[in-house]
């Protein structure tokens, strides 16, 4: 029996080591040279094509759908409400990742549907025409797609108990990582709704905890998400508690704006309440409502904008972009408005579904979206006229008397106040009668008279007379350091900055004659090239009129570039390269050309502030009161350019409680 010789193969040929580095470091540098895309060619070369199981397609989805428990407490929300709740309460233990509980009164699962309700793609939001399609268009409900309670199954212990309207008895289902346990009968505390509790979250995928943050963190993120929810739905009361302590507690307030704003006010707080303003318009099918703060009640961040689409609440860029655009002219950059507005329009013309949290949108028309909000806020602003926010009289006053606080007990009080008031009260440690030995205290004022004016830079009107009282800025009583006016209102007075006060009136004056026609050009020498991405090019050539309105001529040059020839004479010598590319940046952001419009703005501002009476210039009565009828006449005279008041109106309770009369 001949044996056959044995094949031998030769050893593969390993790496030189390198000194100082073990074999298997070699390998591993060896390894991570050969690249990621080759390794994975490499390992998945010739692997079948496989159907996944459906506990694997719930948890992928899973994975999307439930992001953090804020995104589990927001998908049973929305179900609730979808189900014509009136009453949600919300519990949450470890931060929602031990334990979460959404209790509602809605109208509840019949028992025959409690196991759809845990299939995936199984919902009542949609329905199916004669021929079998479903039109994902017209989306009116919040939930639609059937994959929120299938997927918190799917990675958590979920059970769903619930008595449909007009059913004698109440029944649950369960889903424990994917398995589903049979129906049957539960005690319900209510006549009908639904109580759905998680527990154990992500138990099923513990890869997925290690991405949670504290729980502190995720009890803030789930509360900020029910804040949300309850200034979207007025006419609903919510509840919430977290880890077994009362956090929320909202009461359902009547449908409609004054409703609305006695959530907000609840939620925001009663500043909020006192320096909003109604929103309300309507364009081509579209109704934007809601109220927005004052430009003097700005913020350092924009977290105190909140945007709800047909009941939904988003987060989108375009909106966000309009309300900066809106606020341009009134802002520094560096402080953002408060706002909350509600855009409801027929489902047709917008898309719920790009999102798997549905947390974005996207409109059909957005530059008819933007310019309503832009109206629409510039429209009330222009409303409020010479309003400033109240908090600048509680600023004035906190610096006033440090430690003042509206509303709270004074420091210090008599133990026995006089029925003359405090004027009576000879309790002091110095005796009154010590006042009469001071030189000069009964002898009568000496007015001084300010030296002969500077020619005017106002119109005067005419005499000044005690009707300028009765005004809303009152009648100038005189001049503090050449630069602060004080005038008296019938209940109060008001301190006004003239070089701020003066400075917006001649910024608007500047905005109305840049509306009335074009703004002037001016021809560069040499038509400068700007090389962009062609999209971004596309974007900056299709708006080529709304800039040319705006001073700046440009038009196509290639396939991804833009030729300038006319830049704003406004800007001087400007960087066109940097300009452009601005102007490229906020079309794709935003869909309009803000950074051209805030330099024109902010060149505006520089000229009125040059342009308006400098501190230190001393004005007559006439001229002062002047100011201030003016100041009345003018929209948004109540703040200067960049958001700050330019008068602080003190009521005479607030100086009766300041010198301790309240």
């Amino acid at each position: 029996m001949v044996l056959a010789e044995p094949v031998l193969y030769p050893k593969p040929r390993q790496p030189h080591p390198v000194p100082g580095m073990r074999s298997s470091e070699t390998g591993d540098k060896r390894t991570r040279q050969l690249g990621t895309d080759a390794l994975r060619s490499h390992m998945f070369a010739g692997m079948p094509i496989r159907r996944l199981p459906a506990e694997t397609v719930n948890r992928i989805a899973a994975g999307e759908v439930i992001e953090r428990p804020a995104s589990a407490v927001k998908e049973l929300v929305e179900n609730a409400l979808d189900a014509g709740a009136t009453r949600i309460e919300i519990h949450a233990d470890g931060g929602g990742l031990s334990r979460i509980l959404v209790a509602d009164d809605g109208k509840g699962i019949p028992e025959a549907e409690l196991p759809l309700a845990i299939e995936r793609h199984a919902t009542s939001k949609l329905e199916v025409d004669d021929a079998g399609d479903v039109d994902l268009l017209r989306i009116h409900t919040l939930g639609f797609r059937g994959e929120a309670l299938p997927s918190i199954g799917s990675v958590a212990r979920l059970s769903i108990a619930s008595r449909a309207r007009d059913a004698e008895g109440a029944f649950v289902v369960a889903v424990e990582g994917g398995q589903v346990r049979p129906t049957g009968p539960a005690p319900f505390p209510g006549p009908h709704g639904a109580r759905v509790e998680v527990r154990d979250l992500f138990f099923a995928t513990p890869a997925r905890l290690k991405f949670m943050k504290s729980d502190r963190a995720e009890a803030m993120a789930i509360s900020e998400e029910i804040r949300r929810q309850a200034m979207a739905h007025e006419a609903v009361a919510f509840t919430l508690t977290l880890d077994g302590r009362n956090t929320l507690r909202l009461p359902a307030e009547p449908v409609g704006d004054e409703g609305r704003l006695r959530r907000l006010a609840a939620l925001l707080g009663r500043e909020f309440e006192d320096n909003a303003l109604l929103i309300d318009q309507s364009r081509d099918g579209l109704r934007l409502s809601g109220f927005a703060g004052l430009p003097t009640y700005s913020r350092g961040n924009a977290s105190h904008q909140f945007l709800f689409v047909n009941g939904r609440p988003v987060r989108d860029r375009l909106l966000q972009g309009a309300i900066r655009g809106a606020y341009a002219d009134f802002l520094a950059r560096d402080r953002h408005p408060a706002a909350a507005l509600y855009l409801d329009l027929d489902p047709l013309l917008v898309d719920v579904n790009v999102h798997p949290a549905k947390a974005e949108v996207r409109f059909r028309d957005p530059a008819l979206v933007r310019g309503l909000i832009v109206g629409a806020l510039r429209h009330a602003l222009a409303g409020a006229g010479h309003r400033a926010s109240t908090t600048v009289a509680t600023d004035a006053l906190s610096g006033f008397q440090p430690g003042f606080q509206p509303g709270a007990s004074r420091a210090w009080s008599p133990s026995r106040p006089s029925a003359a008031g405090y004027s009576g009260w000879t309790g002091w440690t110095t005796p009154a009668a010590a006042a009469q030995v001071l030189p000069g205290l009964n002898e009568p004022s000496a007015r001084v008279e300010p030296p002969p004016p500077l020619p005017s830079p106002y119109p005067v009107a005419g005499p000044v007379t005690e009707a300028d009282v009765d005004r809303p800025l009152g009648a100038a009583r005189a001049q503090l350091h050449a630069n602060y006016i004080v005038a008296q209102t019938r209940d109060g007075l008001v301190v006004v900055d003239q070089h701020a006060a003066h400075e917006r009136l001649v910024y608007e004056r500047m905005k109305a004659q840049m509306a009335e026609g074009a703004v002037t050009r001016q021809a560069l020498l040499t038509p400068e090239v700007v090389e962009l991405h062609p999209a971004e090019a596309g974007r900056v050539v299709a708006r080529a009129d709304e800039l040319a309105e705006l001073g700046l001529v440009v038009e196509a040059f290639g396939g991804g570039a833009v030729l300038v020839r006319e830049t704003p004479a406004l800007l001087g010598a400007v960087d066109v390269q940097g300009l452009v590319r601005d102007i490229a940046d906020d079309l794709s952001e935003h869909g309009a050309a803000l950074s051209l419009k805030e330099r024109l703005a902010d060149v505006c501002g520089t000229m009125a502030c040059h342009g308006s009476v400098r501190c230190g210039r001393v004005l007559s009565a006439a001229e002062m009161n002047a100011l201030l009828r003016q100041m009345e006449a003018t929209p948004y005279s109540g703040q200067c350019n960049h958001g700050r008041p330019t008068y602080v109106e003190l009521k005479l309770a607030d100086l009766e409680r300041l010198f301790g009369r309240r």
